[in-house]
């Protein structure tokens, strides 16, 4: 990950500039560039990925034009190869470096073309005017704001915003800005002619699509490592790289010290593709006492994204104390696009379909921010397979009635595309889903709401959470966590819409916690 922020009008000073930028420096601890744009200026904290060398630090310039971009752009060894051919000198290995020669050559359609997942900011010189855009999922983070003087400001994360803007907003996924105006360039979960075929030909398109998606993100000049928690979607992940790298690959999991469910599943993949695996253990207190470190890293008051955020934080944090990893592929998406255990509750195909674009489109409110903050804060790039562009299209485009549940397991055309290649043994394959908050130990979040009983009397419960007009908190638990993200973020609660909980309006689905084991068809998920 590296960290980005740009100013269209600057009214600060440079000491200025730095306090706010530096809040997220762990995201890019490697080298800070920040330079004159117009009237304003780009900032860049690097965490070398590609390029290792100064000659991948950004800003690029190219003419005049300058641009600041935090994401991966895959395939574009060829893309750099062509550019070269037609002229353009590159001065490193950074897949960054070929975003100003497109830009040129494109414009504003460039961002269409791109294979990638990124936040960027460019200053066009020869129309003094400020660009920024996000990738269509909204995988990598970009905020943006306006300051005392009315002028737009655009930064990774809203911490950086924190006391500059007076209402901080997530920049939309799939959408360039420019001058004044947000334009949507892609929508992947807009269906222009659904897959045909029967299930198996289905199935050959996902495992191809999930493979390719896979092998892009295996292009990296720092070590790669993986986070395994013994679930289907992380533990495909690690054995399609396995396979397709022909080595062992380095896994890891975290689970509480008294009862970690995936612990074991996570252990029996791992042993199966023949990976170096760590396990990491926490315990009750260190839960509680990161609780507030980690609401401070997210941005959000959510429910459900701080319980998973917690064991993922810990898990990352020991990746980065003790070993030389730079990248983490991780298993995030494939929920949204295949379906929870909620969703076997979808009254129709319709129905289904709609919560699955509801879903994508809200990703970076919840799963991606927590992929992304709990592997940036340790200076640590994520990468998803799942949020492959093709793959997502594709996934988005089968018909919905075959995606439902209809099989007495869920995720069933996914399993069903790895069946016959015996990357998985059948225990994994087959495996109920657990959610990853229940997974890492029961425990653990019955001890968040025992700890947040604790905070509160009922009386005082009713008082506070009335302070709170917007998504009030319903519980003593969401009124501890609304608390601790007022602290760092106050009056931002809007930066997200809702708490991430199953489609109430759906029988079966109304309940008051957004834990998968609150619903009657939890069954042995949890075993």
């Amino acid at each position: 990950m590296c960290s980005i922020m740009g100013f269209t009008e600057l009214t600060l000073s440079p000491e200025e500039v730095r306090e706010y930028f530096d809040r997220t420096v762990s995201r890019g601890p490697d080298m800070t560039r920040i330079e004159a744009a117009g009237r304003g200026c780009l900032c860049f904290h690097r965490l070398s990925i590609m390029g290792l060398d100064e000659t991948g630090m950004q800003p690029f310039c190219l003419d005049g034009d300058l641009c600041v971009c935090n994401g991966e752009l895959y395939g574009f060894r060829p893309l750099k190869k062509e550019m070269e051919d037609d002229g353009y000198v590159f001065a490193g290995g950074s897949d960054c470096e070929i975003i100003l020669p497109l830009f040129r050559e494109h414009g504003l359609a460039m961002f269409a073309q791109l294979d990638a997942e990124f936040a960027m900011l460019i200053y066009d010189s020869r129309l003094d005017r400020f660009i920024a855009a996000r990738d269509p999922i909204g995988i990598r983070p970009l905020y943006y704001g306006y300051d005392i003087s009315g002028s737009i400001v655009f930064a990774s994360e809203a911490k950086n915003l924190v006391g500059l803007c007076e209402t901080i907003r997530p920049f939309p996924p799939g959408h360039y800005y420019v001058d004044g105006v947000f334009t949507r360039y892609a929508d992947v979960t807009a269906v222009t002619e659904t897959v045909r075929g029967d299930l198996d030909t289905v199935c050959a398109g996902i495992r191809q699509h999930l493979i390719a998606g896979v092998e892009k993100r295996l292009d990296a000049d720092a070590p790669l490592g993986f986070l395994l928690s013994g679930g289907l979607d992380s533990s495909l992940v690690c054995a399609i790289s396995a396979r397709l790298l022909g080595r062992h690959v380095r896994t890891f999991a975290i689970g509480m010290d008294t009862d970690a469910i995936d612990l074991k599943y996570a252990r029996l993949a791992a042993d199966y593709i023949g990976a170096e695996h760590t396990e990491v253990y926490m315990t009750r207190q260190e839960v509680l006492d990161s609780l507030e470190t980690v609401i401070a890293l997210l941005g959000t008051w959510d429910i459900t994204t701080i319980r998973a955020s917690l064991g993922m934080y810990l898990c990352c944090k020991a990746i980065h104390e003790r070993t030389d990893i730079r990248v983490l592929l991780t298993g995030e998406i494939s929920d949204e696009l295949f379906g929870y255990k909620y969703t076997d509750f979808a009254p129709s195909p319709e129905e289904f379909q709609r919560e699955a674009v509801k879903r994508i489109r809200e990703l970076h409110y919840y799963d991606v921010l927590r992929a992304d903050r709990c592997i940036s804060v340790n200076s640590l790039e994520a990468r998803v397979p799942f949020g492959d562009l093709a793959f997502v299209k594709y996934v988005m485009s089968i018909e919905p009635a075959l995606k439902m549940n209809r099989y007495g397991m869920g995720k069933y055309l996914l399993r069903h595309a790895f069946e016959k290649d015996r990357l998985l043994p059948d225990e994994i394959l087959w495996r109920q889903k657990a959610a990853f908050s229940d997974a890492v130990g029961h425990s653990m979040v019955d001890d968040l709401k025992e700890y947040a009983e604790t905070c509160y009397s009922d009386a005082e419960f009713e008082k506070r959470r009335r302070r709170y007009a917007f998504r009030p908190p319903f519980t003593k638990e969401s009124l501890l966590y609304r608390e601790i993200f007022e602290k760092y973020y106050p009056g931002q609660a809007e930066m997200i819409p809702d708490y991430w909980m199953p489609n109430r309006s759906w029988p079966g689905c109304n309940v008051d916690d957004p834990s998968a084991r609150v619903l009657a068809n939890y069954g042995a998920s949890g075993v």
